[in-house]
């Protein structure tokens, strides 16, 4: 298997333990599910496709995306750019972010079709998020979705986790009409019933699930929090219950980390009710630690 996860990767500040220290990290949703699938899936090949800048910082997070097992070879770098920021808040294990990332070099990852053109090449699976979307300009969006579309028309399958952030796009209207489009260039879509509800008005994960299948993704998993979790594969319609998790410590890359687990049994071949298990399975060890990256058992 071959996987190219499309995104931004940035500077995680996480909460240390005591007041006032954090420990730097990198991480970003997109780079999280990469991660997470490199270590799941030590004989795939697990590639990132980003921008980064010249500048040191921007050279570390490559050498530790190089360590981590994730291929770096459509990476591009971009002078007098740099890498986007974030620091964790945390209240009762839930997390709030401030971001830095006005000279973040991967608004700019779209902006030669032939580069993501030759990325996705020969790969299974292309993975990328409504934040990736977020973070591109319009000309961005429409290339990498134009580019997209071309792929599958290769065989190539895309997995797509809406991540609704409002706070990156311009308006609430903006957001949910690109990640709408996105949907229809999208195989697998992995939306959160939490976020659909706010936004589209879905009345039930039911409900979310079936207006993406109607936006022509044919695998659609909708997230639940510690709920139940909705999904149909191809035909097949159901529901998961996922075990509780207890002493959660950090809710960071949980959703990230779930996909992860999925996306390693939907391309394993396994049932849906397998593949969600696994997915919480992954996330139950992930928000047991602290910050994105968490060492996992599994």
């Amino acid at each position: 298997m071959r996987v190219v996860s499309v995104g931004e990767c940035m500077v995680e500040m996480a909460p240390a333990g005591s007041p006032g220290q954090y420990q730097m990290a990198f991480a970003g949703d997109t780079l999280n599910t990469a991660w997470y699938l490199a270590r799941l899936c030590p004989d795939w090949q697990v590639d990132y496709l980003t921008s980064v800048g010249d500048d040191a910082l921007s050279e570390d997070m490559v050498a530790f995306l190089q360590q981590s097992g994730i291929g770096t070879a459509h990476i591009t770098r971009l002078p007098n750019r740099t890498v986007g920021l974030y620091m964790i808040s945390l209240v009762a294990g839930e997390r709030s972010f401030a971001y830095w990332r006005g000279q973040s070099a991967a608004r700019a990852l779209a902006q030669d079709g032939a580069t993501l053109d030759a990325a996705f090449a020969g790969a299974d699976l292309v993975y990328l998020s409504g934040i990736t979307l977020a973070v591109l300009d319009g000309d961005g969006r429409d290339i990498l979705m134009a580019c997209l579309a071309k792929a599958r028309k290769g065989g190539v399958r895309v997995a797509f986790d809406p991540n609704l952030r409002p706070r990156l796009w311009a308006n609430d209207a903006e957001m949910c009409e690109v990640v709408t489009q996105a949907g229809t260039h999208s195989d697998i879509v992995l939306p959160s019933y939490e976020d659909e509800a706010a936004f589209f008005g879905d009345t039930s994960p039911e409900a979310t699930r079936d207006r993406w299948l109607a936006g022509g993704a044919d695998t659609v998993i909708v997230k639940n929090g510690g709920d139940a979790i909705c999904f149909a594969q191809r035909g097949a319609t159901g529901v998961v219950m996922p075990e509780p998790v207890m002493q959660v410590v950090d809710t960071t890359a949980a959703g990230d980390s779930f996909n992860a687990g999925l996306l390693a049994g939907l391309a394993a071949g396994k049932a849906a009710d397998d593949m969600i298990t696994k997915g919480c399975q992954v996330a139950g060890q992930v928000i047991r630690g602290r910050g994105a990256l968490v060492d996992i058992t599994i």
